[in-house]
């Protein structure tokens, strides 16, 4: 097991965190991954006894990519540095995984007190989660929780394009996009250590993430956008152009030219783009069936053998 913790300024809390995740899982390597600190936060969690590693470029995002990128493991657990998750219930949530054949399983925040979220930041959370089970099909419970535990085939076949804090979304989209086994676990969310400050930005943050939740859409869904968009244009069109036809049909006469020209050409941008859908959809499915056989390239999370069904006795006797 490697437990992947992305850290910015979390001197505060780091600590507590690595102590918390070494009781929890006593066999997992526990890497800190220490994106450009100035408050020492990589001393802190050295003398606690994480592995401490760098990445010099910026975002929680590239954290990830590199972590899934650089560690060999069989089971990745990702939590934020920050001590705002119960990081001594990690244990059930690799248990969860193990036993239940999962590929992905999303710790659920659960706030323990009236202020452990930021004004604001309970309702837009709520506000995505609904555009994201719309979108995509699947109920979302939290898709922004950074609380995750995940298998090797599925970290290995995620491309992890996001920088910052639009990962947990990615990792959400990519779980529903490939259909691989998952399951939400409540767990505890408390208020941030004292001294420790959000890197999280309300409003540019969650436009960011609106904002790739439509990119991820029109890749993951572009038959469904494309018709949207042609439909909402044709729809135009037909607006325009009937009143035309049933003129031409009374009198003979195209009275307005420019209008008959807008909704032919409005007509023909519609029809292109609907066709536009079709070509991208196959690329599509082409990409998405890469992306399977990439994961189908790994192995399935190791059961724990008081999960292994005992071998079925012998059925009647047998003579040598």
């Amino acid at each position: 097991m490697a437990v992947v913790v992305p850290c910015l300024n979390e001197a505060a809390a780091v600590g507590k965190v690595v102590d918390d995740l070494r009781r929890a899982l006593p066999g997992a390597d526990v890497v800190v991954y220490d994106n450009g600190s100035t408050d020492g936060t990589a001393e802190v969690a050295a003398r606690h006894g994480a592995q401490v590693r760098h990445e010099e470029r910026p975002g929680k995002g590239t954290v990830v990519r590199r972590a899934f990128a650089d560690l060999e493991a069989d089971v990745y657990v990702l939590i934020d540095g920050d001590d705002t998750y119960d990081a001594s219930v990690a244990g059930d949530l690799v248990r969860v995984l193990l036993t239940g054949g999962y590929d992905h399983v999303v710790g659920v925040r659960q706030a323990g007190t009236a202020t452990a979220y930021r004004p604001g930041h309970a309702t837009g959370n709520r506000a995505l989660n609904e555009v994201v089970s719309r979108v995509f099909g699947t109920p979302v419970a939290d898709m922004l929780s950074g609380y995750r535990v995940v298998s090797r085939r599925f970290a290995k076949s995620f491309p992890a394009i996001s920088r910052g804090f639009e990962i947990e979304t990615e990792l959400t989209v990519h779980a529903v996009s490939l259909r691989v086994p998952q399951r939400e676990v409540p767990v505890g969310f408390r208020d941030r250590a004292e001294g420790s400050e959000s890197k999280l930005r309300t409003y540019r943050d969650g436009w960011r993430i609106l904002r790739l939740i439509l990119r991820l859409a029109r890749y993951r869904r572009p038959m469904a956008v494309h018709c949207l968009l042609g439909g909402l244009i044709g729809a135009v069109s037909l607006v325009l152009g009937i009143p035309l036809v049933v003129e031409f049909a009374e009198t003979g006469l195209v009275p307005r030219f420019p209008t008959a020209i807008l909704a032919s050409g409005l007509a023909m941008i519609a029809a292109l783009v609907v066709a536009v859908g079709i070509v991208l959809d196959a690329v599509h499915r082409a990409a998405d069936e890469t992306m399977r056989l990439t994961y189908l390239r790994h192995p399935a999370p190791p059961r724990p053998p008081s999960v292994v069904p005992a071998p079925a006795a012998p059925q009647g006797r047998f003579r040598g």
